[in-house]
């Protein structure tokens, strides 16, 4: 099969990787050179992917069986128009339209399927913002409608972040969206990530809970199993099968809980695999996310998903810009027991920007909390140099 990567990033490149496992062509499409993908992809394309006539173009000239977009930029409109050419999109163009905008996923959700989540206002200007403020009260968080990986987040305390936070809301959106999104702060006790399976011909499945920690809206370690009870469980694993199945379509998605007092808010999803699952690289699963994705969309069945270890991860970032980025320290953390690492490729580094990842693992009995500690060990070994 053809696949036609749009977003070619570090999920992309794991998942051309494991494409390449079992014998599939991959097409890495991104708005840059080099990206992390096209380095091991079988060809490429470099375009704007919000520019609907260049995206047509590329769809014409590849003729893929598939189209799998990992990230939001893109002119997902026309993802309906391929679907009619026989194309699949991954999970489905609904899928991929609603949930790279984080407006119309966020309205499924809770005005449509009646998931428990935090009160929200969207606001297409600083005096809309201020407004919705208002109604949902101090803390806030605001978010631009399309970003990722923390692009644009922010938390308002005082009205004097009102007007700051709209303008680095406005500079991390990507897109041509200009609107952003203010939820309530849910006093929660802890993030989860339940990465949720669905095949074509058989039951959805769901990855043991992946806890995560964000700092700037990006997640600097995640680990799995996270600590669940069985009744927020279950919970959790209804509203996802709820969402995913109103979106349609096969592959895998990152679901995004918030764990509080009160029980389970549904707080954001991404159809394709999710930054805090590169913990699934550290062997903690019979399957890592990026395959459980693929074997996904090919309708392969998946007959279990076994959690083997736990493992945990932690990002390597950068703090410096450079145009040809190295990095020193890989004999010191080569030497670590049940220790292991990624580095992206990417071409450029700019600071904060996630370069790499440390994944570390142990046994079921370890405390999670050791694990975790030992990642944020490794990762700090590696220096990204400019």
């Amino acid at each position: 099969m053809k696949i036609l990567l749009l977003g070619s990033g570090e999920l992309g490149k794991e998942f051309t990787i494991a494409a390449h496992r079992i014998g599939q062509t991959i097409i890495a499409v991104d708005n840059y050179e080099n990206a992390p993908a096209m380095q091991v992809a079988h060809g490429c394309e470099v375009i704007n992917m919000l520019d609907g006539e260049a995206l047509d173009r590329i769809v014409a000239k590849h003729k893929p069986d598939f189209i799998v977009p990992e990230i939001e930029a893109i002119r997902t409109e026309r993802f309906y128009d391929y679907e009619k050419q026989g194309i699949t999109v991954v999970p489905s163009a609904k899928a991929a339209n609603f949930t790279m905008n984080r407006k119309a996923i966020r309205d499924l959700a809770c005005k449509e399927l009646g998931l428990k989540t935090a009160a929200y206002r969207y606001a297409t200007t600083a005096a809309e913002l201020r407004q919705g403020v208002e109604a949902v009260g101090m803390p806030c968080v605001v978010k631009p409608l399309m970003s990722s990986s923390g692009k644009g987040q922010s938390t308002i305390k005082t009205t004097a972040d009102i007007e700051k936070a709209w303008n680095y809301a406005v500079e991390g959106s990507r897109g041509d969206v200009v609107e952003v999104i203010v939820e309530a702060f849910v006093k929660f006790n802890s993030e989860i990530t339940l990465l949720t399976v669905v095949q074509n011909n058989n039951p959805t499945l769901f990855c043991a809970p992946i806890g995560h920690r964000q700092e700037r809206g990006d997640y600097q370690e995640s680990w799995q199993p996270a600590t669940i009870i069985d009744k927020d469980l279950y919970e959790a694993q209804d509203m996802a099968e709820k969402v995913t199945e109103a979106l349609g379509g096969a592959g895998l998605f990152g679901v995004e809980f918030f764990l509080a007092d009160d029980g389970v808010y549904f707080s954001e999803l991404s159809p394709r695999p999710h930054d805090t699952g590169m913990v699934t690289l550290a062997g903690t699963q019979n399957f890592n996310e990026f395959e459980l994705h693929l074997r996904a969309i090919l309708s392969l069945p998946i007959f279990e998903i076994t959690l083997e270890k736990a493992g945990a991860s932690a990002v390597i970032s950068a703090s410096e810009n450079s145009t040809n980025p190295s990095y020193l320290g890989l004999e010191k953390i080569a030497c670590l027991p049940k220790t292991d690492f990624r580095l992206f490729g990417k071409p450029s580094s700019r600071p904060y920007r996630r370069m790499g990842v440390a994944l570390v693992n142990d046994t079921l009995e370890t405390p999670i909390e050791e694990i975790v500690e030992r990642a944020k060990v490794a990762a700090s070994l590696i220096k990204v140099n400019s």
